[in-house]
């Protein structure tokens, strides 16, 4: 199951990170973001120890939202360090994912 992300954790489950992190911005609502979902949670018991997997809901967290430009939804940044080092915009399947998250072990 990914982590639930909030503005006030953020910095702490993902920038205090010493993993890599995929943090996945979506919104109930979303229909593609629902579609996303199983992925994400699949993912997060992928690479359990290897990388943190884990979801911000931008309703509820705007002001991290706000600050990594986060305009369309789903959105995955991946961060190294406190750093974002990748991103992907949309579904996409989970072994490209997998692909952009495993790059950064």
């Amino acid at each position: 199951m990914a982590l639930e992300i909030t503005d006030s954790s953020f910095k702490e489950l993902v920038l205090d990170s010493d993993k890599p992190v995929l943090v996945d911005f979506w919104a109930v609502w979303c229909g593609p973001c629902q579609m996303l979902a199983p992925v994400i949670d699949e993912l997060s018991q992928d690479f359990e120890g290897k990388a943190v997997v884990g979801k911000v809901d931008v309703d509820n967290n705007q002001e991290v939202s706000v600050q990594y430009g986060i305009r369309n939804i789903p959105t995955l940044l991946i961060f190294k360090n406190g750093e974002v080092v990748d991103k992907i915009v949309g579904v996409n399947p989970k072994s490209v994912i997998a692909e952009k998250l495993s790059a950064h072990l």
